[in-house]
């Protein structure tokens, strides 16, 4: 993990098209800007994680319905 100290209204870059700006901060509460092409999603990383398990679901929820759905073709032959 790289760690950078940074102040208010000071940046730091990741890649070319990201841009990470200290906007506050306050006690224990920092608050960011961030500035990324539209085409890069953002999200905290409890909602991140969140996504990642519903699409895991997703995913095991859809092979179990193509399982039964060939178990039941099989049957019908």
């Amino acid at each position: 993990m790289l760690v950078l100290t940074r102040k208010q209204n000071e940046s730091l870059m990741i890649g070319n098209d990201i841009e990470i700006t200290i906007l506050a901060v306050d006690g224990e509460q920092i608050k960011i800007g961030i500035n990324a092409p539209k085409n890069v999603d953002i999200h905290r990383k409890e909602v991140y994680l969140s996504i990642q398990e519903e699409n895991n679901e997703a995913t095991k929820t859809e092979t179990n319905l193509l399982e039964n759905l060939n178990a039941f073709f099989k049957k019908k032959s």
